[in-house]
């Protein structure tokens, strides 16, 4: 892996044998998961604040959902949503804190007011992005996604999902070190769910090794989302026991960075499953003495 010890914002994390626990806090009113339940301001900031109570390592706050789905909103009504968020978490926690924006000058806002991240589910590709983490030295998330946030794109099709899905975080990447932004800045997403059907996402799950051998630290978002819920044939809010094996495949196959709704349940299953894999010991010692 490309710079497995990684210093971002306050905190070092070693991805050689740790997996980040990323918290979902969507300023928005139309969530996929949470259908605007942190939407106002207050609410947005104890959400935060209740996440890394629970063990987040790591806060994502959004202004502006991925979905093609919704009424579409200027620049600065995305800053205003997300600035003071990142501004009052910023002033309580050393937590790792992430924008989920795809536009330049929201993400420069977020970086002024102390986010540490960009998460950009378009790849790179809006003028001026890679520039603003150029500049300000953030950590970018680099996904994939075929139409970008708020665009439709009608029965998404690949011949090889996981090898195009390569192919494109490849050409992104070699984009970003062009631009500028130094490699240990650099994580990759392969987009679960972002304009792709169930079939694409379980491969992408079942071949993740494809995704993670490109050698940067890989983020997964897999969190409640709708190839879980037709897996298992559930609906929203059933999908927590779903979403934990599918995140435990992701980090035994190489993910070390897991996007999610419900923190503490993750944290115990990452939590357990590094123990598995010798990357940790025991929170409490042994009482069995047979």
């Amino acid at each position: 892996m490309i710079a497995p010890v990684r210093r971002i914002g306050r905190r070092e994390f070693d991805f050689e044998r740790q997996v980040a626990v990323m918290a979902i806090v969507n300023r928005t009113p139309n969530s996929f998961h949470d259908q605007g339940r942190t939407f106002e301001l207050d609410s947005a900031v104890e959400a935060a604040r209740r996440a890394v109570e629970a063990g987040a390592d790591w806060v994502d706050i959004g202004g502006f959902a991925f979905s093609a789905a919704q009424a579409p909103i200027g620049v600065e009504e995305e800053i205003d949503r997300v600035v003071p968020v990142i501004s009052k978490v910023r002033g309580a926690t050393d937590a790792v804190i992430s924008v989920d924006t795809h536009r330049a000058p929201v993400a420069a806002a977020a970086i002024e007011a102390g986010a540490d991240v960009i998460n950009d589910t378009n790849g790179l590709r809006e003028p001026g992005m890679a520039r603003v983490a150029a500049d300000t030295g953030a950590t970018v998330v680099v996904t994939h996604s075929l139409g970008g946030p708020g665009r439709k794109v009608f029965r998404p099709s690949y011949g090889d999902v996981v090898a195009e899905v390569a192919a494109y975080l490849r050409e992104r990447v070699a984009f970003a070190l062009e631009s500028g932004i130094a490699p240990d800045r650099i994580v990759i997403d392969p987009g679960h769910d972002l304009n792709k059907n169930t079939f694409h996402s379980l491969e992408l799950t079942r071949r993740l090794e494809e995704i993670t051998s490109i050698g940067y630290p890989t983020l997964v978002a897999l969190s409640n989302k709708d190839f879980i819920g037709e897996t298992l044939d559930r609906p929203q809010g059933e999908r927590k026991e779903g979403t934990i094996a599918a995140n435990v495949v992701s980090v035994m196959k190489g993910a070390r960075i897991l996007r999610v709704h419900d923190v503490a349940a993750t944290v115990a299953s990452v939590r357990m499953t590094e123990a598995v894999l010798g990357w940790r010991e025991p929170l409490a010692p042994s009482h069995n003495l047979a």
